[in-house]
Order: structure tokens, then C-alpha cells, then sequence
């Protein structure tokens, strides 16, 4: 094996990450580019503008390489993650036919509909990419997530059932060449070099959704370990060998390790968006204070929320900011208000709905699947706040740990690089080599007992009551 360094493309909803590791995975530089606000030309349908995937990715890989002090030559790999169920239409040559449709996009979940004649395969984002970056027609067979693509879950292949084609309507001719996460799906191509700054030739890597990927990178691979991964979108999984089946409590996906699954739990839409949403309302005079004090205003908030008890003093929220397609009359709720409560109260509020959230939805999947947590591991941005943390370990009654270094679905794509590359032998090996130790926190027994009192009591029910006020409002105000 020859080289020093791996590079992991991480394509998110926000933004897009490359990120130039070496062997041990620290971080040698980055580079980041913000997406560009989404197009909505008209209700449920949710576009990314022109060509803004593949040029967030180029901007942020020239920046990550304009920092990288090494040789080119000694980069092994390129391991590419990018957003999940995401649905691309290419031309002939690869180029977009129409804009990406977003996750968020109706029409992502529905069967495919030929009304563009200049459309000749159809394929997720990061078979759009890797035709980006290798021209080649290729993807990861774990982004191509059943409900959404007609996939056999048990081979990792396109179905061979005549009528699972059929009720997609995709043509197999218009599928592209799946690979198992950790094959080489090509190499940088002439041009993809020329945008990205990354040496022509280089291995360019399939990893799997992005979800998955982050469970790769935070080193979570064990079977009685959680992760909550905090993002628009929060999600928590657990690892697993058996192709559960149709459960009822969670939904079963594709791990990054071939022919292992990840079990994942229902979770909360436009979830860590809503903190974001709060931090807003403030206005620009809470902005300037948390800069004037060299501090962003999550960690000024923080400071006032410490001392705010557990509870938040009675102020529970209900975080239905996006309603379920299902139940449109849901609306978010925040119930209990007192002459007590301040802003720190409302920020600590939004932190412990999204930890009895998810408490909630992991301890249904857990009971589905008969097993028990010992621990989880929560990653993505708000793992930065030790508030968090500590609410997190106090709700769910055991140790709550994060990553002490740079991971999530950057460091899981550049371990399927290292994979790949043969720089270790397997991703065991390469997860042990790769991800770093975690700081843990402990639950505070009082704490833990208050939690359970008011989940058991209230909380774990209390959309049967919002509900029945928002049904009611629901035609007033939809």
C-alpha cells in the first residue's frame, strides 16, 4: 500500500463537505459550501437549482485542496456519500435532464414518469456524482432505498420481479450498474479533476446513504448501540445482520457494510431546523450580543439554558414544525407557559423534545426487535453542546457518548475509500484504525427520574390531546 491520505465527499442537505483525512483519520483540511435555497415552483414539489450538487461539491473541494500542504500523488482515494433519497434524471451523456428532485419532493416517492423524452436514466444523487466524477453510469445499491426504487433488499440488486418494475414504472434499461458499498465505482476523469482539484486518476469510491455513512464514521457498528444522528432530519439506528421485513416500529435500510442492514427508527423532520427556526426569531440584536462576547448564539443560549432545571420548568414542545404527509393538521405546539419561563427556557424546551422524541420512537424499535441499549452515541452538529449531551444521557437513562474528532459521513466515506484501496482489509478494521475515542456522559439519577416521570406521565401521549385542537383549527388555518 503506497499513499498517505483519503478524501471523503460528504453531499448534505445544508452543504457540502470534502474533507482530506490521512490513514489514522485526521483531519488534514476541508473545505465547505453552502447549498443554495431550494426551488418550489409550486406545493410538494422541492428542486435543487441548476446544477447546485455537483458545484457545491466542486467549491468545496477546490477549497479543501488550495489547504492541503501534501503531495497529490499520495491521495489513495475518493470515497463519495452524498444526500439519500434524492431522485436524478440524466441524458445520454450524463448531464441533467431537469433539476434533481429533493428529499423533501413528493414526487421522489411516487412512480417514475417519462415526460421528458431527453431523459435516459434515472438514478439518486449519488449516481448522479459518480457519473461526475468517473463517467461512468454506477451507484451505491445501499442509497437505492426500497420504497422508493425497485430494489431487492435481500441481494442488493435491481428486483427481477416483473411487477415491482412495473409498479415503479422505470424501465430496467434506464437503471444504472449498482456496487456494494466499498467498490471502486471508477476513477477522477480529466474533468472532474479540472473542477474539483483532485489528481485525474484517483479511485472514486460507492458508499451507501448518507445515513449509514454517518453510522460508518462514528464508529458505530456494534448491535446494542444507538446512534442519534442530529441533523435536518433526525434519525437514530442500530446495526443489524437480519433483513427484518416489513416491522411496524422502524424501517430496515442498508448499512454501509455490505450485506448488513441498519435498523432505523421513525424520527423527526425539520428537527435541529427548528433550533435554527428559534435562534432566528431572536433577531439581530441576540445576534450581536454572541458575537460581541466572540461566541455563537447556540452557545450563549446555552449558557442561560444550564440554569434551567431539567423540565424546563413545566414548558413542553411538540416538534411538528413539518406535519406527516398522513396528519397535515399537525403544527409544532409549545404548551405550559408561566411567568417563570424565558427564552433559555423555550431553547432547553427544544432540546428535550428532540431527546423524548427520539427516546420514544428508539425504546418502540428496540422493543420490535427484542434487544436493550447499553449506550448511544449521538453526532452531527448539536453533539457540540454538553447541555445536549447530558439531556440526552438523563432521558434515556444510559451513558450518552459523541466523537472527539471530525467524523460522521465524511470519515465513514473515506473508511469505504480505505476499503476499497486495500489500505486495511476490512471495514472492522478500518473503523478501529479510522474513528477516535468518545467523551461520554453519565446520567444524573434525579434527572433520569424526572424525565421518566414526565414522559410516562404526559409526554408519551400528549398528541392525543394537541391533536384533537389541531384537528380543529387545522381548516381554519391550512
Amino acid at each position: 500500500m503506497e499513499g498517505k491520505y483519503l478524501i471523503g465527499v460528504d453531499g448534505g442537505s445544508q452543504s457540502s463537505k470534502v474533507v482530506v483525512f490521512d490513514l489514522r483519520g485526521d483531519v488534514v483540511c476541508e473545505g465547505r459550501q453552502v447549498l443554495r435555497p431550494m426551488s418550489r415552483p409550486r406545493n410538494g414539489i422541492v428542486e435543487h437549482p441548476d446544477d447546485d450538487l455537483w458545484d457545491s461539491i466542486t467549491s468545496a473541494s477546490r477549497q479543501a485542496m488550495a489547504h492541503f500542504g501534501g503531495d497529490p500523488g499520495e491521495i489513495v482515494g475518493v470515497g463519495l456519500c452524498t444526500i439519500r433519497c434524492e431522485r436524478a434524471f440524466l441524458k445520454k451523456d450524463g448531464s441533467l435532464a431537469s433539476p434533481v428532485m429533493s428529499w423533501m419532493d413528493v414526487r421522489a416517492y411516487q412512480p417514475y414518469v417519462h415526460d421528458n423524452p431527453e431523459t435516459a436514466h434515472v438514478t439518486t444523487s449519488s449516481g448522479y456524482i459518480t457519473h461526475r466524477f468517473t463517467g461512468r453510469f454506477r451507484d451505491s445499491a445501499a442509497n437505492n432505498i426500497e420504497g422508493q426504487w425497485p430494489i431487492d433488499t435481500d441481494t442488493w440488486q435491481w428486483s427481477d420481479d416483473a411487477a415491482v418494475l412495473a409498479a415503479w414504472n422505470i424501465p430496467r434499461e434506464m437503471l444504472v450498474e449498482l456496487q456494494m458499498p466499498g467498490d471502486i465505482a471508477g476513477h477522477v476523469t480529466p474533468e472532474a479533476a479540472a473542477a474539483c482539484g483532485i489528481p485525474e486518476g484517483i479511485p472514486v469510491v460507492a458508499t451507501a446513504n448518507d445515513k449509514a455513512v454517518e453510522a460508518l464514521g462514528s464508529g458505530s457498528l456494534g448491535e446494542t448501540t444507538a446512534l442519534i444522528s442530529l441533523g435536518t432530519y433526525i434519525a437514530s439506528m442500530v446495526h443489524g445482520r437480519e433483513n427484518v421485513k416489513q416491522p411496524s416500529e422502524f424501517w430496515t435500510n442498508f448499512a454501509c457494510v455490505p450485506n448488513r442492514y441498519l435498523y432505523e427508527s421513525h424520527g423527526i423532520r425539520r428537527g435541529m431546523w427548528t433550533l435554527s427556526w428559534f435562534l432566528d426569531l431572536l433577531g439581530d440584536d441576540f445576534a450581536r450580543s454572541a458575537e460581541s462576547l466572540g461566541i455563537s448564539r447556540e452557545q450563549y443560549l446555552e449558557r442561560e439554558a444550564q440554569e434551567v432545571p431539567a423540565g424546563s420548568d413545566g414548558l413542553m414542545t411538540v416538534l411538528d414544525w413539518l406535519a406527516p404527509s398522513d396528519q397535515p393538521f399537525r403544527k409544532g405546539v409549545m404548551i405550559g407557559f408561566d411567568a417563570r419561563h424565558t427564552r433559555a427556557h423555550v431553547y432547553r424546551s427544544i432540546l428535550e423534545a428532540i431527546a423524548l422524541t427520539m427516546k420514544n420512537r428508539v425504546d418502540a424499535m428496540c422493543a420490535e426487535l427484542a434487544i436493550s441499549l447499553d449506550s448511544i452515541v449521538v453526532s452531527g452538529g448539536g453533539a457540540s453542546s454538553p447541555l445536549f449531551m447530558r439531556i440526552f444521557a438523563d432521558v434515556f437513562g444510559i451513558p450518552s457518548s459523541r466523537s472527539v474528532a471530525s467524523g460522521g459521513a465524511s470519515l465513514g466515506a473515506a473508511i469505504c475509500a480505505a476499503v476499497a484501496t486495500n489500505v486495511y482489509a476490512d471495514f472492522e478494521t478500518a473503523v478501529a484504525a479510522m474513528t477516535k475515542d468518545r467523551e461520554s456522559f453519565a446520567p444524573d439519577p434525579a434527572n433520569v427520574e424526572m424525565y421518566w416521570r414526565l414522559n410516562e406521565l404526559v409526554y408519551r401521549t400528549i398528541r392525543d390531546s394537541t391533536d384533537q385542537v389541531l384537528k380543529r383549527s387545522y381548516p381554519i388555518f391550512r
